[in-house]
C-alpha cells in the first residue's frame, strides 16, 4: 500500500477510536500503533500530524499524544452576516471563482482514479534526485541566507539559456524567479494590465489564468482555439475592438485542447499584438511534458521576439514536484522593471534553499534521466486513455491526439449536462474534469477534461475510462 493510502487509512481509524478516551488522556504510543495497524513509524507520525491539525489530539514532545477538549464547550457561535454586507458594500475584487482550479489540486479518495488532478503522479517524480538535490543544496555556502531579489544569477543564467536556447539573445538580466507558474502568472497580468481592463485569452483556456485575471479585477475576453492554436484573424478582431494591451496563450500543447500553435500563426501572433502595441504572456508549462513519440518541438515565442512584446514564463514545477514552486518569467524593456516591482511587493523573493535546490536537480544527471522516463511513461498513459476510449467511448474523442502535456479534451453529445456527468463519473469510482470552468463566457458545447498523468498506472488510466464509460451509460439508461 502506497504511503498517503495508510496515512488516510490510519488517521480515519484512529478519529473514529477517540470517543474511546477522555479529554486529556494518553493515546497508545507510537510503538503500540505501529504494531496494533502493521504500518511503519511515519505512517503513524503522519497520521497523527493530521489529528493534530483537526485540533483532535494534542502532541506532547516527551510526553505523549492526548486527547484534545472537544470544541465549542458551550460558547456562542459566531455571527459572520455581516461579512456579506461588507464584501458587496464597495467596488473591490470579486470571487475570482477557483472551482475548476480548486477540482485539479484536490486530492481524491483512494478508491477513486484520478483523471483529474493537474500534476503527475508521484511514482512519475524524481523524488529521489529532489533529495539528493535538496540535501546537497543545504550545505550550500549562504544557502540559507537573503537571496538576490531577482533570484540567483546562477539560475537566471540557466532559465535564459533554457528559454532561448544555446547562444540566444535572452541574458540572464531578463529573467525574474518566482515563486511557480501561477504565482508568474499573476505578477504578469498585475504588472501589465490596468484593474478593470480587458485581458485576451484563449477560448477555453487554463481556469488558472481566467482565475487570476478576475482576481486583479480584469475582464477576460475569449479568443477560440482550433486544432492549430489561437485563430489569428479573431484575434486580430479582439484586439482592434478591445483595445486589449495582453494577450495571455499556451502556444504548446494548449490546457485543455492540447493544440500546438503552427508555425503561420505563430508569426501571426506575434505580428498582431506588436501592431496592436500588445504583450503576448506566453505560459510555456508543457515544454517538459513532451511524450516520447512526438516530433520536434518548436522554439518558444520568446526566442523570436526580440522587441519585447513576449513575456514567457517557464516553469519547472509540473515535471518535478508540486512543491518545487519555482519558475521564471522573462521579460525585456520597462516591462521587466514592472514586473520586477510588483514581485517585490507581492513576495520579496523566492527562498534560496529552494533556488539552490533547483540548481542542484538541474545540474544533476538524473534530472535529464527523469525527463526521458516521465516522456516514455506519458506516452505510455496517453495510448492507454485513447484506446479505452476509442473502445467504449469513441464518440468523445476528437481526431487529433497531442503528443505531450496529460490531457484529452473530450466533446460531449449536444444537450449533455457535463456536471452531472462528472458527478456520475465520480460515483463511479473515476474523477474527471468539467468543461465549464476553462471557459471565460458561453461554451460553445458540453466537454469533460480527462487527465492521464495523476494516476498511478497505464492500466489504471485504461480502468478509469472503463468507469467513465459505465458511468455514461447508466447516466444513458
Amino acid at each position: 500500500m502506497n504511503e498517503p493510502s495508510s496515512v488516510h487509512e490510519l488517521a480515519d481509524s484512529l478519529r473514529r477510536d477517540l470517543d474511546r478516551y477522555s479529554e486529556g488522556e494518553k493515546l497508545p504510543s507510537s510503538r503500540a500503533l505501529v504494531e496494533r495497524h502493521q504500518v511503519s513509524p511515519v505512517t503513524v507520525s503522519r497520521a497523527i500530524a493530521v489529528l493534530v491539525a483537526e485540533g483532535l489530539v494534542v502532541a506532547r514532545p516527551g510526553a505523549g499524544v492526548f486527547r484534545a477538549p472537544r470544541a465549542g464547550g458551550g460558547a456562542r457561535p459566531g455571527d459572520l452576516s455581516w461579512q456579506e454586507v461588507a464584501l458587496s458594500a464597495e467596488v473591490g475584487p470579486a470571487n475570482p471563482g477557483v472551482a475548476g482550479l480548486l477540482t485539479t489540486l484536490t486530492v481524491p479518495p483512494p478508491d477513486v482514479i484520478d483523471l483529474n488532478g493537474g500534476y503527475p503522479h508521484s511514482s512519475l517524480l524524481p523524488e529521489r534526485t529532489l533529495a539528493g538535490a535538496l540535501a546537497r543544496a543545504g550545505r550550500r555556502p549562504g544557502a540559507w541566507g537573503r537571496p538576490p531579489v531577482d533570484g540567483l544569477t546562477e539560475l537566471r543564467a540557466w532559465f535564459a539559456r533554457d528559454i532561448g536556447g544555446a547562444g540566444g539573445s535572452l541574458s540572464a538580466a531578463e529573467v525574474l524567479v518566482t515563486a511557480g507558474g501561477q504565482s508568474a502568472l499573476t505578477t504578469a497580468l498585475r504588472s501589465l494590465v490596468a484593474p478593470g481592463a480587458p485581458v485576451l485569452v484563449e477560448s477555453p483556456t487554463y481556469p488558472g489564468t481566467l482565475a487570476v485575471a478576475r482576481a486583479a479585477g480584469l475582464r477576460p475576453v475569449p479568443v477560440p482555439v482550433d486544432a492549430d492554436g489561437v485563430r489569428t484573424d479573431l484575434l486580430a478582431e479582439a484586439f482592434e475592438a478591445t483595445r486589449a494591451r495582453a494577450f495571455v496563450c499556451q502556444p504548446l500543447f494548449q490546457n485543455p485542447t492540447g493544440a500546438v500553435l503552427s508555425a503561420p500563426r505563430r508569426a501571426e501572433v506575434l505580428r498582431i499584438a506588436r501592431a496592436a502595441g500588445a504583450f503576448v504572456i506566453e505560459d510555456d508549462f508543457a515544454r517538459r511534458l513532451v511524450h516520447a513519440d512526438a516530433a520536434a518541438l518548436p522554439r518558444p515565442l520568446a526566442a523570436e521576439d526580440p522587441d519585447g512584446v513576449v513575456v514567457h514564463v517557464r516553469s519547472l514545477t509540473k515535471a518535478a514536484s508540486p512543491s518545487l514552486r519555482v519558475a521564471a518569467l522573462s521579460a525585456r524593456g520597462p516591462a521587466l522593471e514592472r514586473l520586477r516591482a510588483v514581485q517585490v511587493v507581492d513576495s520579496f523573493f523566492v527562498p534560496r534553499p529552494l533556488q539552490e535546490a533547483t540548481l542542484e536537480l538541474v545540474g544533476d544527471p538524473g534530472w535529464a534521466r527523469h525527463l526521458r522516463v516521465l516522456a516514455a511513461e506519458l506516452r505510455d498513459r496517453r495510448e492507454a486513455a485513447v484506446a479505452a476510449l476509442r473502445r467504449g467511448l469513441p464518440g468523445l474523442l476528437g481526431t487529433a491526439v497531442p503528443a505531450g502535456g496529460y490531457h484529452l479534451w473530450l466533446r460531449l453529445p449536444d444537450g449533455t449536462d457535463e456536471a452531472a456527468a462528472a458527478a456520475a463519473a465520480l460515483r463511479a469510482g473515476v474523477g474527471v474534469t468539467p468543461g465549464r470552468p476553462y471557459f471565460a463566457a458561453e461554451p460553445p458545447g458540453p466537454h469533460l477534461r480527462l487527465s492521464y498523468a495523476a494516476a498511478e498506472s497505464a492500466a489504471q488510466v485504461a480502468e478509469g475510462v472503463e468507469r467513465l464509460r459505465r458511468a455514461c451509460a447508466e447516466d444513458r439508461a
